[in-house]
C-alpha cells in the first residue's frame, strides 16, 4: 500500500472534469477548494466497480469546504462546512 498523498490540514483542490464514467463527485463541488480532515483508508474506485472490481484500490480523504462559497445567495452561518468523501486521484494540491 502507497503512502497518503495528502495529509491532514492540507488544502486540496477538488478536480474539475466529468468523465464518461460513473463517479462519486457531485457537480457542486468540482473545482472548490477545502481542507483535508480525515484520511479515510483505500476502497475500490467507483470509476472501476461499475464494470469490474474496483480495483486498483485508492485512497479516500475526508475534505471540509466552507458552504458559503458553495452556492450563491448561501443564507447560513460563515462558517458552516460540508465534509465530502473524495478519492485521492480526484485532488490536487493548492499552495
Amino acid at each position: 500500500m502507497s503512502d497518503a498523498l495528502f495529509s491532514v490540514g492540507q488544502r486540496v483542490r477538488i478536480a474539475d472534469r466529468t468523465p464518461p464514467v460513473h463517479h462519486r463527485v457531485p457537480a457542486y463541488a468540482k473545482g472548490q477548494v477545502g481542507v483535508i480532515e480525515r484520511v479515510c483508508g483505500m476502497h475500490g474506485r467507483p470509476e472501476t466497480y461499475i464494470r469490474g472490481d474496483g480495483e486498483p484500490r485508492t485512497r479516500l480523504y475526508r475534505v471540509r469546504i466552507p458552504q458559503p462559497g458553495l452556492w450563491a445567495g448561501y443564507s447560513g452561518e460563515a462558517e458552516d462546512k460540508l465534509d465530502l468523501e473524495v478519492f485521492e486521484h480526484w485532488l490536487e494540491p493548492v499552495e
